[in-house]
C-alpha cells in the first residue's frame, strides 16, 4: 500500500513509500524509511504528493510507538503556509533530534494537586478568575491584563489547575529561558510538583524524556520558551502566553515566526481557550480587544495594595558631570538613602559589555567587525572586543596607521560592566553583582544569584533588560534607568511601543512589598513623550493614541507586513537579485513592494543583505500568492532568501 511520508527536511510535499508489513498506516504515524544512503524519521502525512514523475518507491522499514494527531498536522499545513515555510522545516521543530527515537524512556513523576490555603485569591483575582471561566473551555482569547504585582500569575494557576483536575495538558509560555527556574519553584510552592521545563539549554535526554511523556500524555503541564509550542500534546487544554506583548516570542533566526501569535492559531485548531497575561498589552492584543475580537479582564490594584514605585526624572543637562561618569550625583542621593535602610537597589542599561565603541585617539579607527558591519562592544571581563551577531573577538593590540605602535582605543558610551565598576568606587562596601546574559550560563551559578538576591545578601544589581520580565525579589525597592534615551535607538518602527513595556514591566520589579519605592529615569530629554505617559501613569491614553497614529499611517495592525531579506556574499548580487524578486511581486494585486534598499546592518557573518518590504493595502492573507510567485523565480543558490511574515526588526 502506497502512503505519503513527509520528511523533515526542505521539503513541501511528502515523499510516496510502500507500508509493507505495516499495511494501513494512519496520517500522523510516525516511521522510519530509507532516504537516500540514509535513515530518516518521517510521518504518515495526510495527503499524497500530485506528480508525474516515475520512481521507485521504497518500503517503511519501521513503526515508531509515537504519533502525532490530526490536529497537529492541521497546524503544521497552516503554519507553513502562513509563514512561508516548507512544511517539512516545520515538521523538524515538532519531532526534534532522532535521538527522541533512539529508546523508550520511563516517566516516574506523578501530577498530584496540593490545596495550598497560603494562596488565597482577593476579590478582584476572583472576579477574573470567573470571568476567564465564564468565556469557556473551548477556542477564545482572553487578555488578562494587570498592573506589575497584580497576581496575574495565580489567576491562571487557578485555571491550570482546573484543566489538569479535567485530565488534560496545559502549556505556559514564557518570553525568557532565565525566567523558568524561577517560575519553577512558584509553581512547585503553590501545586506541589515541578512542571516540565523545556528550553534550549536542558540536556537531550531531558528532551527526550520530556518529549516522549508529552506524546504519551504522561505529563500533564510544560512551562518553556517558545519552542515549547512545537511538542506534541495529545490532550492539550490550554495555552498560556506569559508577558504576550514580549518581543522575544518572535523568532529572528532560522525559520521565523511569532510564538504569541503560533499559540493563538494552535489553540484555534486545538478549540481550546489562550490566556494572553501582560502589564501592558501589544498594540496588536489591544486593537483586538477594542474590535471585541479577544475577551479581557483587568486587575487593577497591586496584590494588598502595594503601591506602584514613584517615578523621578534627573535632567542630566542640569547637572555638571565628568564625562567618563554616568551616575548623575542627585541619583546616587537618592540610592544612598535606599541602601541606608538595606534595601536593594536596581541600574539598569540595556547595554551589554563595558563599552559600545572604541577609537583609537591617534588614528581614529574605530574597532568593527571583519565579518559584521558594526563597532565591536569591549567586554572587560575577557579583555576582548566582542561582536554580538557572530561572536566574533579579538584583542586590543591592533597596529594604529597613524605611526608605527599599537593603537590606543578610547571607550564611548556604558555597558553594564562599565556601571558595575564605576557602582564598586562608590560604594566599595557594598555586594554589587551584574544580572545579564554574559554572567549567567551555568545553571547553578544562576541559581545561587537569584537565591542571594531574594534574601537580600545582594545590595545592588546591575541588570540588561533580563532583568525586567517575571523576577520577583522582595527587597528590591529603588531602580535607576541609568540612560532613558537610549532605549529607543533601533531600527523599528514599534521603538516606543516597546518602551513604554519595558518601563514598565521594570518599574514593576520595585515596590513589591513596601510603600517606599522609587524608580529614576536619567535622561537629557526630560520632555520625551514616553517619559510623560509613564510618569501620568497613562499607559491605556498611548496605547489608544498609538493605535490612531497606526491606523492613519497604515501601520500594522492596519496592514500586513512581510519583509524579504537577501543575503549573498556579493553586494551586487544580493542586489540584483532583490530587484529581480521585487519585479515578480509586483503582479500581486493590492500590495505595496517597497525597496529594495540596503539593510542598516548591510553585512552580517560575510553575507551581505538587501532588502524588500510587502506591504498588503488590507488586513489580507497573501501569503499563498507570494508562495506560488517565489516557487517560479529562478533564485541564484548563491544567495539566501528569508522571509519574515509580520516583521518586528527590520535592521
Amino acid at each position: 500500500m502506497k502512503v505519503p511520508v513527509l520528511i523533515p527536511r526542505i521539503f513541501d510535499h511528502p515523499h510516496t513509500y510502500s507500508s509493507g508489513k505495516f499495511g494501513e498506516l494512519k496520517p500522523g504515524t510516525i516511521v522510519q524509511v530509507p532516504f537516500g544512503k540514509e535513515k530518516e524519521v518521517g510521518v504518515i502525512w495526510d495527503r499524497t504528493e500530485e506528480t508525474k514523475r516515475k520512481f521507485k518507491v521504497k518500503t517503511i522499514l519501521e513503526k515508531k510507538p509515537f504519533s502525532l494527531n490530526e490536529k497537529l498536522i492541521k497546524f503544521i499545513n497552516w503554519f507553513s503556509v502562513y509563514n512561508l515555510v516548507p512544511k517539512g522545516m516545520v515538521l523538524k521543530m515538532f519531532l526534534g533530534d532522532k535521538s527522541f527515537f533512539s529508546k523508550k524512556e520511563k516517566f516516574t513523576s506523578k501530577t498530584i494537586l496540593l490545596n495550598r490555603s497560603r494562596f488565597i485569591l482577593n476579590d478582584n483575582q476572583k472576579k477574573c478568575l470567573k470571568d476567564i471561566n465564564n468565556f469557556g473551555n473551548k477556542f477564545n482569547v482572553t487578555l488578562l491584563q494587570g498592573i506589575t504585582g497584580s497576581g496575574k500569575t495565580i489567576v491562571y494557576f487557578e485555571k491550570i489547575k482546573e484543566i489538569i483536575e479535567k485530565n488534560k495538558q496545559a502549556l505556559v509560555l514564557l518570553p525568557e529561558i532565565f525566567l523558568t527556574n524561577q517560575f519553577n519553584q512558584r509553581f512547585e510552592d503553590y501545586f506541589g510538583f515541578k512542571p516540565a521545563i523545556w528550553h534550549s539549554k536542558i540536556t537531550k535526554k531531558q528532551r527526550r524524556v520530556i518529549w516522549q511523556n508529552i506524546a504519551n500524555d504522561k505529563i500533564k503541564l510544560v512551562v518553556g520558551a517558545r519552542s515549547s509550542l512545537f511538542l506534541p500534546f495529545k490532550n492539550l487544554g490550554l495555552i498560556v502566553v506569559d508577558e504576550e506583548h514580549d518581543s522575544s516570542y518572535k523568532q529572528d533566526e532560522g525559520i521565523r515566526y511569532n510564538a504569541r501569535d503560533m499559540a493563538i492559531s494552535r489553540a484555534s485548531i486545538e478549540n481550546i481557550p489562550v490566556l494572553l497575561s501582560t502589564s501592558i498589552p501589544s498594540i496588536e492584543t489591544y486593537n483586538n480587544v477594542l474590535n471585541k475580537k479577544y475577551n479581557f479582564t483587568k486587575l487593577q490594584k497591586r496584590y494588598k495594595n502595594f503601591s506602584l514605585p514613584k517615578a523621578e526624572i534627573i535632567n542630566l543637562n542640569l547637572n555638571k558631570k565628568n564625562k567618563n561618569i554616568w551616575l548623575d550625583i542627585k541619583t546616587l542621593t537618592l540610592v544612598e538613602k535606599y541602601l541606608a535602610k538595606n534595601q536593594q537597589v536596581l541600574f539598569f542599561l540595556n547595554r551589554r559589555g563595558y563599552a559600545p565603541f572604541m577609537i583609537c585617539k591617534k588614528c581614529g579607527s574605530k574597532l568593527s567587525c571583519p565579518n559584521c558591519s558594526i563597532f565591536l562592544t569591549f567586554h572587560k571581563h575577557i579583555n576582548r572586543g566582542m561582536c554580538h551577531h557572530c561572536g566574533y573577538k579579538t584583542t586590543l593590540k591592533k597596529k594604529c596607521k597613524e605611526k608605527e605602535s599599537i593603537c590606543e582605543f578610547q571607550m564611548y558610551g556604558p555597558g553594564v560592566e562599565k556601571i558595575y565598576l564605576e557602582l564598586k568606587e562608590i560604594f566599595p562596601k557594598k555586594i554589587i553583582k551584574i544580572l545579564s546574559s554574559d554572567f549567567l550560563n551555568k545553571k547553578k551559578e544562576t541559581r545561587n544569584l537569584l537565591s542571594d538576591i531574594e534574601k537580600n545578601k545582594v545590595n545592588i544589581l546591575v541588570g540588561t533588560q533580563l532583568i525586567s520580565k517575571g523576577f520577583n525579589f522582595p527587597n528590591l525597592n529603588c531602580i535607576v534607568v541609568v540612560d532613558a534615551d537610549f532605549s529607543g535607538m533601533g531600527f523599528d518602527l514599534r521603538s516606543t511601543e516597546k518602551n513604554i513595556q519595558l518601563y514598565n514591566q521594570l518599574s514593576g520589579r520595585a515596590g513589591r512589598f513596601s510603600k517606599d519605592s522609587i524608580i529614576v529615569y536619567q535622561t537629557f530629554d526630560p520632555s520625551h513623550e514616553t517619559l510623560k505617559n509613564l510618569l501620568k501613569n497613562q499607559q491605556d491614553k498611548f496605547l489608544e493614541e498609538e493605535i490612531y497614529l497606526r491606523r492613519q499611517k497604515n501601520l500594522p495592525p492596519f496592514t500586513r507586513l512581510i519583509a524579504f531579506i537577501i543575503s549573498s556574499k556579493s553586494e551586487k548580487e544580493s542586489f540584483f537579485e532583490a530587484q529581480k524578486i521585487k519585479k515578480s511581486l509586483l503582479f500581486i494585486k493590492n500590495i505595496d513592494v517597497m525597496g529594495p534598499v540596503t539593510s542598516p546592518i548591510f553585512k552580517i557573518k560575510n553575507k551581505y543583505r538587501t532588502r524588500l518590504l510587502l506591504r498588503s493595502k488590507s488586513n489580507i492573507f497573501i501569503q499563498k500568492e507570494i508562495s506560488k510567485i517565489l516557487k517560479k523565480i529562478n533564485i541564484s543558490k548563491k544567495i539566501k532568501l528569508t522571509v519574515d511574515v509580520d516583521p518586528l526588526n527590520f535592521s
